[in-house]
């Protein structure tokens, strides 16, 4: 059968069907009241064994849940057809076109007579005007198709093809990839689609891409690209080979004082090269800082940043870091950043939470009407020179606090020095080189500079440059 072609009638259900697609596990998370939405809008398809329900290549505009029957998903590839899988009552296929609308990836044909049910991009599209909570499920169908085929083609955004989940935050999805022909380890960071969907966060978030993807320092992740695909952004970054600065926090021994002066400063380094890009990271915190095998660190996740000035940032930050500020809707700055990086620090030099609340109403309280404890009470041996910082950085009146983070460097300048603590940013070490000879032929010139343009703009993405010599009359 070719898609499109079929019998196709209004859904006459009984209510035996009815309870039977409410408890499909695919639909799982979906308020009831959406789920009875999009169970008035299928339509049922009835095949005979041997037609094609879906066609590799074809563009696709539904997705079929399967009533009653088998189909065998099959690829072709190289000449050849792979079978990927045979599926029953209650699975689903050719979901990815309510994402995508994208060209069908597989074939799908009935291996018996079948009975499907089907929901068209359209109709689920208005459901999910009517139900938000449906962008969820988007988030879902695409997730679990990039953690979970089997198929490269079924992983691959752009340039990029996923490898697998590592982390799952409140905003995003972050994967392990590589780049497809560079063979270079990336992170990819998609963005969930209740935000992705929301048309005054896109632009915001285009051109925070736009700020955040210039910013070129050793103390934070790089970002190379910005995807847009199955209606959401994809950041793909820098990947590192290390443990959030939480999960350092959590460890029994602390690391040596100088050590962690050392990962104070370097964190210093990295927001004040942002702040003079002109960008507020705004949800600073140990979860977003990773520290390498050799202790160098990394700030990441700049999925909450912003210019300074910018307000309302409340329902995206962490709230135990979060600056009185914040809370209350106010506009944020440089400073902002500041406070949560003085509770951050007294986390890392005392081992505690300076807020001993655990209900969210309460640590906004703390943040809004307590002044930090002084940080010797948790640590009496923390010198000077800490304590005060650490106080002035949490001060609830931003006019009180730093101005910026090269204050900070100066104030801990000296206790630096005398722990042989790093401050400044290492260098990355020696520089390494690849020769690489091109022969060619006059005519072909044009073509091979283009190629070279290409290939120096997606080294340049990684820090590395590209640099060539011409040779010419090389068979006189």
């Amino acid at each position: 059968m070719t898609e499109g072609r079929g019998d196709y009638r209004l859904p006459r259900l009984s209510e035996a069907d009815f309870h039977w697609f409410m408890q499909n596990p695919f639909f799982s998370g979906i308020p009831d009241e959406a789920k009875y939405h999009l169970f008035t809008k299928i339509r049922v398809v009835r095949t005979i064994r041997g037609e094609r329900v879906i066609t590799q290549g074809r563009p696709g505009n539904e997705l079929y849940i399967i009533r009653d029957g088998q189909c065998l998903v099959s690829l072709e590839q190289g000449g050849m057809t792979h079978v990927i899988g045979l599926l029953g009552p209650g699975e689903i296929v050719g979901e990815m076109a309510v994402v995508t609308g994208a060209a069908r990836r597989a074939h799908v044909d009935a291996e018996s007579d079948l009975i499907l049910w089907a929901i068209g991009r359209e109709s689920f599209d208005k459901t999910c005007d009517e139900f938000p909570e449906l962008r969820q499920f988007l988030t879902k169908v695409v997730a679990t198709r990039l953690a979970g085929s089997l198929l490269a083609a079924e992983r691959t955004i752009g340039k990029y093809v996923i490898e697998k989940m590592v982390a799952e935050g409140g905003c995003s999805y972050v994967y392990k990839g590589y780049h497809s022909s560079l063979n270079m380890p990336v992170a990819v960071k998609m963005l969930k689609h209740d935000m992705a969907m929301d048309p005054a966060f896109v632009e915001q978030f285009r051109e925070e891409g736009r700020v955040i993807a210039h910013l070129n320092h050793e103390n934070i992740v790089k970002v190379y690209d910005v995807e847009e695909m199955y209606r959401t952004f994809f950041i793909i970054m820098e990947f590192v080979e290390g443990r959030s600065l939480a999960a350092l926090l959590r460890e029994s021994e602390p690391l040596p004082l100088s050590t962690r002066l050392s990962l104070i400063m370097q964190i210093c380094h990295g927001l004040g090269h942002a702040h003079d890009g002109g960008m507020v990271h705004g949800d600073v915190k140990p979860g977003n800082i990773l520290i390498q095998s050799d202790y160098r660190a990394k700030i990441v996740d700049f999925g909450c940043a912003g210019p300074p000035g910018t307000a309302d940032r409340v329902a995206v930050a962490t709230v135990r870091y979060m600056p009185p500020e914040q809370i209350t809707g106010g506009t944020f700055d440089e400073r902002s950043d500041i406070y949560s990086l003085g509770i951050m620090a007294y986390e890392l030099f005392t081992g505690k939470s300076p807020c001993p609340e655990t209900e969210l109403e309460e640590i906004l309280s703390w943040h809004l009407d307590r002044d930090l404890k002084d940080p010797r009470a948790a640590a009496p041996d923390l010198p000077e020179e800490l304590c005060g910082a650490i106080t002035r950085a949490t001060r609830r009146d931003p006019a009180a606090r730093y101005s910026n983070v090269g204050e900070i460097l100066r104030d801990l300048a000296p206790l630096a020095e005398k722990l042989g603590a790093v401050t400044s940013p290492r260098s990355t070490g020696r520089l390494g080189m690849t020769s690489l000879f091109v022969f060619y032929r006059e005519e072909q010139k044009p073509v091979i500079e283009q190629l070279f343009r290409d290939f120096s703009r997606e080294l340049k993405k990684v820090g590395a440059q590209l640099r060539g010599v011409s040779f010419s009359n090389l068979d006189e």
